[in-house]
Parts: structure tokens; sequence; C-alpha cells
């Protein structure tokens, strides 16, 4: 069976044409592989807190960034160049995960459950993590769901200054070089607007995810 066929019957959202205002598209179902692929191919992801059903989204407006014109601001392109921190990929998935669990007043999405469901995805190939290191220290990182020459960025980290911005930077570098067609950012913050990310309509999201899932690429 194809990591991302399940049945018609077994899809907990309507359409992303029928949202919600806010961007809920469904509520229920599971985070098997097959689920949460099907959902991220057709512009629908999973935010709930512990304890909570899933609930799924496919807000407007959608934030991406674009892989051939985003921005480094110039400190942190000097930070960069000083090569204090040193980059990975797929060595500490799960960690990196827990990473972005922790150490949040807010409280977190990123719960054991999404964890567990996100680590198998990490070992049938479709979620990926960038380590971020001082010394032998996991300091910083990233992850996210790839399909195709399609990225969704999920959550990071960083437990010193500069970290998760090193992370991302060397992600968009990554997805860039590889051939990656589409980056989503999900929903705009200042964060990731510093980096150049920005805003497009559902619509036109869905048809660049259209095309860039099936395009063949490479992350490692």
């Amino acid at each position: 069976m194809n990591d991302t066929a399940i049945d018609n019957d077994r899809r907990p959202w309507v359409l992303p044409e029928f949202a919600t205002p806010e961007g809920i598209v469904g509520v229920g179902g599971d985070l098997r592989p097959g689920t949460l692929l099907e959902a991220y191919s057709r512009g629908i992801f999973p935010w709930f807190n512990a304890g909570d059903p899933i609930i799924w989204w496919s807000p407007e407006p959608r934030a991406i960034f674009d892989l051939r014109n985003f921005h480094v601001p110039r400190r942190l392109a000097a930070t960069i160049k000083q090569n204090k921190f040193r980059v990975t990929a797929d060595t500490q998935f799960r960690a990196v995960m827990e990473g972005c669990a922790a150490d949040r007043a807010e409280g977190t999405w990123v719960t054991g459950e999404m964890i567990d469901a996100y680590t198998e995805l990490h070992g049938r190939g479709h979620a990926h993590s960038l380590e971020v290191w001082l010394g032998d220290d996991l300091v910083g990182g990233i992850y996210g769901i790839a399909i195709g020459g399609f990225f969704a960025g999920e959550s990071m980290f960083h437990r010193v200054r500069d970290a998760s911005k090193v992370a991302l930077v060397s992600l968009l570098t990554r997805l860039r070089d590889r051939g990656f067609e589409l980056f989503d950012t999900q929903i705009l913050n200042d964060h990731t607007e510093q980096f150049g990310a920005f805003e497009i309509p559902r619509a036109e999201y869905l048809r660049r995810l259209a095309i860039a899932v099936r395009k063949a690429a490479e992350f490692g």
C-alpha cells in the first residue's frame, strides 16, 4: 500500500475550500503515516493541545518561503561565517522534536503523541531534522515533513542564541540546493517574516502544492 493512500471514509477533514474562517477543516481521526501524508499533500496539517482531539487546519492565507529569494539578516550572516556552530541532518530527529516541546511557558502542541507519530514518519523517510551543535551539545534544531519537492516546516528550538536561526537558514539553503519547490511555514510570524516568509491566498498555495508534491527532490 502506498504511504499516502488512505480510504475516503477515514479522512477526518473536508476540503480546504470548505474550511471555517479560522482555517479548521476537521476534528478527530488519527496520526498514522498514511493519514498525515494524505493531509499534507492536500494542504492540511494537525495542530492541537495535549488531551484535545486532533484538529486539522488549512489556514487562509498561507505563509511560505521563496526558496530562491530568502533573506539572511546581516548579523546572523556574520555569525554563520564564524563557524562556531556545526549543523547535521537527520541524526537526532526525536531529540529535536523533544527540544521543540520543552521549556515553553505558553505550552506546546508538540505532544508525546505527535513525537511518536512524526518519528515514525522519519523512519519512513518523510520527516527530517537539522541539528545545530555547539561542541558536543545539541543547542538547536528544526524539523518538518517532505513529500516530493514540498517541505512543511513544523517547529524549531534553541538553547543558545542564534541556534534556531542557524537551523532555519541551513534548512532554507538545503531545500534550495536540493531542488525543492515549496517551503510551507503555515502561519506568518515576526520570526519567519524577518527571513523573507510571506503570505499567499490558500488557492494559490494549493496550486503550488499540487506541483511541488509531484516533483522529485531528495532531502538527504
